[in-house]
């Protein structure tokens, strides 16, 4: 009996955790945004990504990395807004961290088909954004400079695309 009364009691904790909502962020007014830090960074297709080739569009920068589960679980969300909102200028750019590179990374992209542009995370970039966990995921405006930040954790699904959805009506 105190078995299964622990057990209860453990599934009751994982489903409320569930229920808790990710992190949200206010977007920043404009006038006090700090430039991201720029990267130069290997795509899965091999050609090199940079920010500054963003300028003129909202991205949505996501840091992280296969063995994270909350990272994850961000990815559906992150698809459905590259598939709806591209064409009002939003650009989802995913930065694995993983220590395997490639080789881990290369597996987990054939398998799950993620319709935004991949890159392969470095300690430098890392760095300049401040990355310490994962998830951590950017909101970057038309100009190049950080709007939102959701460090330490899963983003709120509804925060974000609310976020974007304001960013994407500014110029």
């Amino acid at each position: 009996m105190r078995r299964v009364i622990a057990t209860l009691l453990v599934v009751a904790g994982a489903v409320a955790a569930a229920d808790q909502p990710g992190t949200r962020a206010i977007l920043q007014p404009p006038n006090e945004r700090k430039a991201a830090p720029d990267f130069v960074l290997r795509d899965s297709t091999g050609k090199m990504a940079t920010l500054k080739k963003y300028r003129g569009k909202v991205v949505l920068l996501d840091f992280w990395a296969t063995w994270c589960h909350g990272c994850k679980e961000e990815i559906p969300w992150f698809s459905e807004f590259a598939k709806t909102s591209s064409k009002k200028g939003l650009a989802v750019v995913g930065v694995s961290m993983d220590e395997g590179g490639w080789k881990v990374l290369e597996p987990f992209l054939a398998e799950n088909h993620i319709p935004y542009r991949m890159v392969l995370g470095d300690d430098a970039t890392a760095k300049g954004y401040g990355i310490d966990n994962l998830p951590d995921t950017f909101l970057i405006d038309r100009h190049g400079k950080i709007a939102a930040a959701y460090v330490a954790g899963m983003v709120d699904r509804g925060d974000v695309e609310e976020n974007i959805k304001k960013m994407l009506e500014q110029r």
